[in-house]
C-alpha cells in the first residue's frame, strides 16, 4: 500500500508503489489490474510491470450492416470465448436487433445535393416541410411546391447572373470576373 502524503498534509499525493522509484505525486494513479498507486511515468500497465495487464483490455465486434459495435464479453470462469461470428448472430437477434437503416445518414433531397444532415445544418421549409440543409433552405432554392413564380424567377437570376466575383470561374489558367463587375465603373 502506498504511504499517503507528506507530514504536513498527510491527504495530498500518494508515493509511488514501485521499488525503485518511491517518488511523492500529488496526482496518483490508480491501477485498475493489481490496485496500487504510481507516479505519471509508472502509471502505465508496461510502465510498472503490471501482471494482470493482459485481461484488462475491451474489444468490440463491428457489425457490417448497421454500424453498431459490439462488446465481446469475457470468458466467465475459463470457459471458451465467443467468435465473431456468434457475437454478430446473437445481435441480429437480439431485442434491439440489426437494423441496417440506422447506419445511413440523412441527405439533404435537393437535387445533386450530397450535404448530409446533422443537427446544426438542418433546416426544415414552412412552406414543403421537408429537411434540408442550410444552403437549400430558402424555397426557392429547393423546388418547394409553395414556391412563388416571382421567386422562382429571382432565384434564377442569382444562379445565372453571377452576381458575385466568388462565382468567377477559372480560365486559361487565370480567374475572369462575371460580366457585371467587369463592366463596373467607380469614381
Amino acid at each position: 500500500m502506498a504511504r499517503r502524503g507528506t507530514e504536513a498534509f498527510p491527504e495530498l499525493g500518494a508515493h509511488c508503489d514501485r521499488e525503485d522509484c518511491n517518488q511523492l505525486d500529488f496526482l496518483p494513479f490508480d491501477c485498475d489490474g493489481c490496485g496500487k498507486v504510481f507516479c505519471a511515468e509508472h502509471r502505465t500497465y508496461r510502465g510498472h510491470g503490471c501482471a494482470r495487464a493482459a485481461d484488462q483490455g475491451r474489444t468490440v465486434v463491428v457489425c457490417e450492416a448497421c454500424g453498431d459495435a459490439i462488446e465481446r464479453p469475457a470468458a466467465a470462469g475459463g470457459g471458451r470465448e465467443k467468435t465473431d461470428a456468434e457475437i454478430l448472430e446473437a445481435h441480429a437477434r437480439s431485442r434491439r436487433g440489426c437494423d441496417p437503416a440506422r447506419k445511413r445518414k440523412p441527405r439533404c433531397p435537393a437535387p445533386r445535393c450530397k450535404e448530409t444532415l446533422t443537427f446544426s445544418n438542418t433546416s426544415e421549409c414552412k412552406g414543403c416541410g421537408q429537411k434540408l440543409c442550410l444552403r437549400h433552405r430558402f424555397p426557392a432554392d429547393h423546388a418547394c411546391a409553395r414556391v412563388s413564380p416571382a421567386g422562382a424567377a429571382a432565384a434564377a437570376r442569382r444562379k445565372g447572373a453571377g452576381a458575385c466575383a466568388r462565382d468567377a470561374q477559372k480560365k486559361d489558367g487565370g480567374w475572369t470576373l462575371p460580366p457585371l463587375i467587369r463592366n463596373l465603373k467607380m469614381f
